[in-house]
């Protein structure tokens, strides 16, 4: 005969040729009848209520904690399979679910014991990872493995947290204080240290506008005595230029005053010179016996 099972279940068939029993996760199997039987066991995820109540902590505090699991048998692993089928085989689904609880809660108590109020309570993701890491190796040889553990709650009846709150309240108000006090001084410190770096780099911008300014006016008037020297020489060759050019003038005039002197001279040579040698108009011819006379040497 068939029989056939959900994802959510195991069958275990033994009997008549079947040793070692035959485990099927989720699957269909032929089972002789009468020869061979046939058993069932859920794979489904059991959600775990784990209370442990007024446990004493490190310290000596009582306190109640509950914390929340997933627990599963894992069908996909033969050797937990067959784990869980010896352990829980013929069992229901509650007795599974109440054999995980107790042993998930008294690793819980374990973990409280060792642990003080203030590391349980401000520090749960820890808690939490604790109990499940110590609880998985120990369910892990019962074929069950824990999916999840958060912790839910933390309380006490000594309102021990209440007053832990309180002076936490206390102690963060009175952190807030000091921040907001150290805050202001910080911020006065660096807007002192910020205006001292203003007024700073102002100083320092006014020396080296000063000393930009000094280099400037000290070019400036060497550039101006060399402009002034240059103005100067050049003023003075051109007055230079301007008297030799004069003076040039002055020798070409008194050169020309020569030549035209010279000239007049000439002029006035070759004119006397002609008169000379002409015989003079107003001379009047003697008689002849006055130039016998003259020749006569009678003449006393």
């Amino acid at each position: 005969m068939f029989y056939t099972c959900g994802p959510n279940e195991a069958m275990v068939v033994s009997g008549c040729g079947r040793s070692p029993p035959l485990m099927i996760a989720g699957g269909r199997v032929f089972v002789l009848p009468c020869i061979q039987q046939i058993q069932r066991i859920t794979l489904n995820t059991l959600t775990l209520n784990v209370k442990s109540d007024k446990v004493y902590t490190r310290h000596g505090v009582p306190i109640s904690v509950t914390g929340i699991a997933q627990v599963k048998i894992q069908g996909q692993n033969k050797e937990m399979l067959a784990a869980a089928c010896q352990m829980f085989m013929g069992k229901s689904e509650a007795e599974i679910a109440q054999i995980a609880l107790e042993t998930l809660e008294g690793h819980q108590r374990a973990i409280i014991a060792h642990l003080t109020v203030e590391e349980i309570y401000q520090d749960r993701k820890k808690f939490s990872e604790q109990v499940f890491k110590v609880a998985s190796s120990d369910l892990v040889n019962m074929g069950i493995g824990v999916v999840s553990y958060t912790l839910k709650d933390v309380h006490d009846d000594q309102d021990y947290l209440h007053s832990l709150g309180k002076a936490r309240t206390a102690q963060v108000q009175k952190d807030a204080r000091i921040g907001e006090a150290q805050y202001k001084r910080d911020a006065v410190i660096k807007e002192a240290h910020a205006m001292q770096e203003k007024v700073s780099a102002q100083y320092k911008n006014e020396i080296e506008m000063a000393k930009a300014q000094r280099d400037y006016e000290l070019k400036k008037a060497a550039y101006d005595i060399e402009v002034n020297a240059k103005k100067a020489e050049s003023e003075m060759a051109y007055q230079l230029q301007v008297a030799k050019t004069k003076q040039r003038i002055e020798e070409e005039k008194m050169q020309i005053q020569v030549v035209e002197r010279t000239q007049q001279i000439t002029l006035q040579d070759q004119e006397i010179i002609p008169r000379r040698q002409r015989p003079s108009s107003s001379t009047k011819k003697e008689p002849w016996w006055t130039c016998c006379w003259r020749n006569c040497h009678w003449s006393v």
